[in-house]
């Protein structure tokens, strides 16, 4: 992998972590979420979504360009995507690593996720990274009129507080 810099993502960073976003959420969701929140997950949701998250979002730059990103929400890594081109490359984990980080430095000893119950690759790689899958959850994905429920596999990992 090129050099990788790890750094808060900033309002100029919004047109490509959107991008990133809806193609990887699409690459992973479509066909294992409900209908209806598929159908709102447009390209300017994710623009939207973005843009309300840039203070608690950290980017991957590789070699000048964004090329994935992580947002965490309290003890929550709620959101981890890489660009297709640098799926493999160890993008996932050093944004995994980070948005451990954030969530140990604002003193909690457990971080947690969710991934689609059909995400096959993404509940891999978490378990593979060394999170617990601590069972089935519906998770309220955010909708534009009120949550819409999504079974997801709710994941753990201990912290080491900083």
């Amino acid at each position: 992998m090129s050099d990788l810099v790890l750094r808060p993502a900033t309002p100029d960073d919004v047109e490509a972590v959107a991008a990133i976003w809806d193609t990887g959420w699409h690459d992973g969701h479509d066909g294992h979420v409900p209908d209806e929140l598929t159908a709102v997950r447009t390209p300017e949701s994710f623009r939207t979504r973005t843009a309300d998250r840039v203070a608690q979002t950290s980017v991957a730059v590789v070699d000048g360009v964004v090329a994935g990103f992580v947002v965490v929400h309290d003890d929550e890594l709620e959101q981890v995507f890489v660009d297709r081109r640098h799926r493999g490359t160890g993008v996932a984990q050093a944004l995994m690593a980070q948005g451990v980080r954030h969530i140990a430095d604002a003193g909690h000893d457990r971080a947690w996720l969710v991934a689609a119950a059909g995400n096959a690759r993404a509940r891999r790689f978490y378990e593979r990274e060394g999170w617990v899958d601590e069972g089935l959850v519906d998770y309220a994905a955010e909708g534009p009129d009120g949550p819409i429920l999504v079974p997801n596999h709710r994941y753990v990992l201990a912290v080491e507080l900083a």
